[in-house]
Formats: structure tokens, sequence, C-alpha cells
């Protein structure tokens, strides 16, 4: 397939008949599997590098790295959760006003974390970082698989490499919930583009279980179903495609609810719950006062490259949709959304890089325009950019000290 050649989303599929579907179906999977097998080495070597290189300047300093990867700022939360539950509120140390509590971090991580601790005789440490580092793994297969669909597999291994040497591209490797949430994203959008409304669906109420921002994966499964229903007549009789769209949400909308009421503060008690934290959506306007800040005053190095990081995913998101031909709403719908949140979200300044890592989609102009060019080209913005993730990486862990 060429890289000028976008696929439309297609109606479902109608089931197989014979009894040899699931064969079928394995052998598909190897078979995407050994051509992802490239992109996916690649992506390994780019990650085990980078902990390679956080751990080797850790230990020089005396810190442990599967402490600073695995038990770090919202690690400790998730770790929390998993051994104990929900319920734990205390009030900041340094802030006025400001309460933490549990509720703000969404269940399906500290879930898988502790069945994990619970079947194997893994620490609950180990066992967040087991199911971050394969969740990553998933999720570069899936941003591969959607790359090869749309633009073909040197664009797609591109798209899978640039991901995984993103300037903040450690976090990939941390007990975190963004590698969770962007294998599940990604694998939904390669549903809907496949005609698979229900496993959209399914895979979207999973990921809505799993961030605050996953509401970006059920607004692009509704978006393009809503779009389908509209122009095929014969997917308005497919109960999949109505099943689908009514369970892209439900993983979201449940959890909210169900923390508000566990708040005490009602179905929408969540978001008392995220401003108690600090955190709430105010179309920019703090992000915009913190970069004022930046300009007129000096800070660590990390909110710069933040700002940074910001303003190049802004101009990512204006290429990909001017990209021509245009790609498909499911994909445009994802990325406007989690960049909205991101950047009109309040506080936490230097977590945004973090809240834009599922947004992948703002990487396919960039795979695109290395994809035509000259090999010497994507091997030296390929290196600096792996080289200044490495270096960032270490930095992050280990110097900066501040919460990401």
């Amino acid at each position: 397939m060429s890289a000028d050649t976008a696929v439309p989303v297609r109606a479902p599929e109608p089931r197989p008949a014979s009894g040899n579907a699931r064969v079928r179906l394995v052998e598909r999977g190897r078979e995407a599997l050994r051509r992802a097998a490239p992109a996916l080495a690649f992506y390994a070597a780019a990650r085990l590098t980078g902990m390679a290189t956080m751990a080797a300047w850790a230990w020089w300093i005396g810190r442990h790295p599967r402490t600073l990867l695995g038990h770090s700022w919202d690690g400790i939360w998730y770790a929390g959760i998993a051994r104990h539950g929900y319920g734990l509120v205390l009030p900041s140390p340094t802030t006025r006003g400001v309460v933490f509590n549990d509720l703000a971090f969404f269940p399906l991580f500290p879930g898988l974390v502790r069945a994990v601790s619970t079947v194997t005789p893994l620490t609950v440490v180990s066992s967040g970082l087991l199911v971050a580092w394969l969740s990553a793994g998933v999720a570069a297969w899936g941003i591969y698989a959607l790359g090869e669909r749309l633009y073909g597999r040197k664009a797609a291994t591109l798209l899978v490499v640039l991901w995984g040497v993103l300037p903040h591209a450690i976090v990939q490797s941390m007990a975190y919930t963004e590698p969770l949430m962007t294998a599940l994203a990604a694998w939904s959008l390669f549903a809907v583009l496949t005609g698979r409304p229900l496993w959209a669906g399914v895979l979207s109420l999973l990921a809505g279980l799993s961030r605050p921002n996953a509401i970006a994966v059920a607004a692009a499964v509704v978006c393009s179903s809503a779009l389908l229903l509209r122009r095929d007549a014969a997917a308005r009789a497919d109960w999949r495609v109505w099943a689908g769209a009514a369970l892209a949400p439900v993983g979201w909308t449940g959890y909210v609810a169900w923390a508000g009421f566990r708040s005490g503060d009602g179905p929408f008690g969540y978001f008392e719950v995220q401003r108690l934290w600090g955190s709430r959506f105010d179309f920019g306007k703090d992000a915009l006062r913190f970069v004022r800040h930046l300009i007129i005053g000096r800070d660590a190095m990390a909110y710069y490259l933040t700002v940074a990081v910001i303003a190049v995913a802004l101009v990512a998101l204006a290429f990909l949709v001017l990209e021509r031909p245009r790609p498909p709403a499911a994909l445009l719908v994802y990325a406007v959304v989690l960049v909205v949140i991101a950047v009109g979200g309040s506080s936490y300044f230097a977590s945004k890089p973090r809240f834009l890592m599922p947004a992948f989609p703002l990487l396919v102009p960039v795979a695109l325009a290395l994809a035509k060019a000259r090999p010497r080209t994507v091997l030296l913005v390929v290196g600096a950019l792996a080289a200044l993730s490495f270096f960032y990486g270490t930095y992050l862990l280990t110097v900066a000290r501040m919460p990401m």
C-alpha cells in the first residue's frame, strides 16, 4: 500500500460460517505479528537502551532503577490501590487547600497489577512494571498495525520507532497507565478501521477504565459509528454498530459516576476530586500563565522542554488535519481530544507531555516525511531523537525529581 493511500472506515465484516474461523484468525495474527516484528525489535531496542542509560546513571548516584521506574509519583498511588483498594485521602503537606484522593486514579491498571501479583511470585511493584512493559509492546504492535493499514510498512515502522524515542518515552517503561491506554486505544481504532465495531466498543470500554483522558477513544468510536450510520444504510440494520457505539463510553462514564458516589459528592463528584488535586479544565489559562512565567523568569529545564513538546504537538496536529488524503475521522477525533485535554488542563505543567503520550497519530506526518527521505536522513533524525530521549528520560527520573 502506498503512502498516499488512506483507508476509509469499513462497514462491519460478516461473520465467517466456517468452523475453521478460529484457526484462520490465529494464522492471520501470526502473520501480522511477523510483519510487525522488525518494528517491534527496533522499538524494544530503543526502550531497553533508554532504560539501561537511566539505570547506569541511577546506580552511579546511588538510586535504585526499579524504584524509579516502578514506585515514583503516580506509581506509588497505583501500587497502593493494587495492595489495599481505594480509600486513601491525604491533605497536601505543601499546598494549602489541595487534597490527594486515590479516587482520581482509574482502576484498570491497578486491577491488572493486583491480579498479576496474586497469581505470580512478583511483588506489586514488579507486577506494575511487567503490566506496563507488556502493554507498551502491545501498544507498539497496535500502532504498527494502524500505520501499515493506512500508509504501508515503512511508514508504520517509522511511526513505532518515533513513538519509542519521544523525549519523554521513559514513561513507556514506568509503572504508569499511558502504555495500557495506548495499547487499548490503538487496537480499538484498528477495529474501527477494519469494520469490527463491537470489538472497537469493547476495547474503548476497557480504555475508559484506564485513564481520565481515555474519553478520547470513546469519542473516536462514537464519531466513526455516527458517520458510518449516516452514510451506510446496511450498517443501520447491524446491531454490532449500535452496540459498539453504546459500549464505547461505558467504562469511562461508569467509573466517573462510581467514583463520584464513592466520594460522597454525587455522580459528578469525580471532578471535585480532581479539583481538590488542583486539576481542572480551564481552557489553557493556567498553561498560558505558566508559559509567561517561564519567559520572564527562570525554572527547571523540564518545563522548557514541556513548552517545546506542546508547541510541536500543536504544529503536528495542524499537519495531521491538513494531511491529504485526510486521515480517518477516528484518528483525527482521537488526536484532537487528547491535545485539547492536555493543553486545556490546569496545573501539573510538567506532566503535559505524558498526557500527550497516547496521541501517536500526531507522529503520522513525520513518519510519512521520513518514509520518503534518504536513509542517511532517517538515521540522523532518529538517532538525534533517540539521544535526546535517553538523556532526557535519565534527567527526569534521576535529576529533575518533579511530578511527571
